[in-house]
């Protein structure tokens, strides 16, 4: 089996891209990680590539000032460069322009913790308890223009249970993303269409 390299973007401490990193480390698995690359010098998940043994490159998106398209530019020289077919966004925090979502229709992913489309953007854990919502969880979906707004390939689904907090939430849907982000990468790595 022929394995597609894919790259990591990540802004922190990196627990979802380890995940898939983990993943990866099966032969079967159809994705072979090239690359971690971070908009943060002090971004945790840079260590934790290194030492899966993934080379890990920062590329400091303030630097570039108020110049977005810039510093995407030079992260997908990056990216190319390190030879990534696809790539998989794991707490990366920053909003991607049209220039580079458009460069990566198809090959680009993102894990966002609520059940899309439900709470795009930010603080989605304390707006699904603030609105008496039954569930919460975490979606897998491909990187278009809108924020959080793209296919969404997969879901994992948990219950908010009386007295919980953003933070308790937080700590019971985080394990089930590490468990569906590798398996939505897999799924979307199969389904990537022949360029």
């Amino acid at each position: 089996m022929t394995r597609i390299p894919f790259a990591v973007m990540i802004s922190g401490r990196g627990s979802n891209m380890i995940a898939l990193l983990r993943a990866a480390e099966d032969e079967d698995f159809p994705g072979l990680p090239v690359l971690v690359l971070s908009n943060k010098p002090d971004a945790g998940g840079l260590l934790a590539a290194r030492a899966h043994g993934v080379p890990s490159l920062c590329i400091d998106h303030r630097v570039f000032k108020k110049d977005r398209e810039a510093f995407e530019r030079e992260v997908d020289a990056a990216l190319r460069a390190a030879g990534a077919e696809f790539v998989a966004l794991a707490g990366f925090m920053r909003v991607l322009t049209p220039w580079f979502v458009h460069r990566w229709a198809g090959r680009l992913i993102n894990i966002h913790p609520s059940l899309l489309p439900k709470y795009k953007g930010l603080d989605t854990h304390a707006r699904a308890i603030e609105a008496g919502d039954a569930e919460a969880g975490c979606t897998v979906h491909y990187v278009n223009e809108g924020v959080d707004e793209g296919t969404i390939i997969d879901q994992a689904r948990v219950p908010i249970l009386p007295g919980d907090t953003p933070e308790t939430l937080a700590a019971r849907i985080l394990p089930r993303e590490h468990e569906l982000y590798p398996q939505a990468l897999k799924q979307a790595l199969m389904q990537m269409p022949v360029r």
